[in-house]
């Protein structure tokens, strides 16, 4: 049996517990898996076992979840190309492409990274996860392309949701993206601090909330510009984020929320999107065509959770983003 072990954050207190397992396990567990192992007495806080899903949590707490052996991965095996980065006994990390989803789900039943994992590792993947999660320690949204780690063996699911758990503040994980936001920054570089929460309008998006709403989680997000467009007195510049959480879609609300969104994020930042009126004719419909967030995860760093050895890897910009920034006269290098 493999047993997990989260500590709450004053950020986390009055959260439900299955929504905290859920987010704290950076997509290891969805929140329907945690609510069903809380439901087994698989869940203990502070030593006590615990079978209430939307039991509040307090600041401090300690949360042991005893993880079920691994069952075997269960989605169909489809023979979907992989750009691998880096492969090995334990570990698989993949280049994704904008457009592939993650894991199966409704709506996504098939045609899914993990589809392709399993025809190409085969019986190679760690079970901790799931059926629908088999190896999946931290994901990216489908419109998200860049480098992302799979755990191919259970010790090295431990070990990487343990680095995830710490959002690199003992400095063995690092995550940098590249974005390609509407407008510059005043600054060279800034830092977001600001909690994240359930949009009060759309419970699928993801909104800025007080510090002190029940379903508020601490999010950080550091920035600093790498190029900025010569047209309109910089219509739209190239940043590089590094998060210190890991918050779903962090990036895309933070940086809307300092007035500027992702380009083609039409969730978090629809009303920009005019501001393509002031290009000439070929990069406007370039831009207008854009249908996804500008958004790549740019670089990865992790230290190996079997052999110990740090690994470091970078990805450069998909072709459609390099596009995008010439169309706005920045250099993507």
């Amino acid at each position: 049996m493999d047993t997990r072990r989260f500590l709450v954050e004053a950020a986390a207190a009055g959260e439900r517990l299955d929504s905290f397992l859920a987010e704290a396990s950076e997509g290891a567990l969805s929140r329907s898996r945690a609510k069903a192992l809380i439901g087994e007495g698989r869940v203990r806080i502070g030593g006590a076992t615990v079978v209430v899903a939307k039991r509040k949590l307090l600041a401090g707490e300690t949360i042991d979840i005893d993880m079920p052996p691994p069952t075997d991965a269960t989605p169909e095996r489809e023979a979907i190309p992989l750009h691998i980065v880096h492969e090995d006994a334990d570990l698989i990390v993949i280049d994704k492409p904008a457009g592939l989803v993650v894991h199966p789900g409704p709506g996504n039943w098939t045609g899914t990274l993990v589809n392709a994992l399993l025809h190409h590792c085969r019986d190679g993947l760690s079970g901790i996860g799931g059926v629908r999660r088999p190896g999946i320690v931290h994901r990216l949204d489908k419109e998200t392309s860049g480098l992302l780690v799979v755990a191919k063996s259970d010790a090295a699911h431990r070990g990487l949701s343990e680095q995830f758990a710490m959002h690199g503040r003992d400095g063995r994980l690092s995550r940098a993206y590249r974005a390609l936001v509407w407008g510059t920054p005043s600054r060279p570089r800034g830092i977001v601090n600001a909690a994240l929460g359930r949009s009060a309008s759309d419970r699928v998006k993801r909104a800025v909330v007080p510090e002190g709403r029940s379903d508020a989680r601490h999010a950080i997000t550091r920035y600093a510009l790498r190029a900025a467009s010569p047209l309109d007195g910089g219509l739209a510049s190239l940043v590089e984020c590094i998060l210190e959480t890991g918050r779903t879609h962090q990036i895309r609300v933070h940086m809307a929320h300092i007035g500027h969104p992702l380009v083609g994020d039409d969730v978090y930042g629809a009303g920009f999107r005019t501001k393509s009126e002031r290009l000439d004719p070929d990069a406007k419909r370039l831009v207008q065509g854009f249908r996804r967030q500008a958004l790549h995860a740019h670089r990865l760093g992790f230290v190996h959770p079997v052999s110990g050895t740090p690994l470091s890897f970078q990805s450069e910009l998909p072709a459609d983003m390099v596009e995008l920034c010439v169309a706005f006269g920045i250099d993507p290098d």
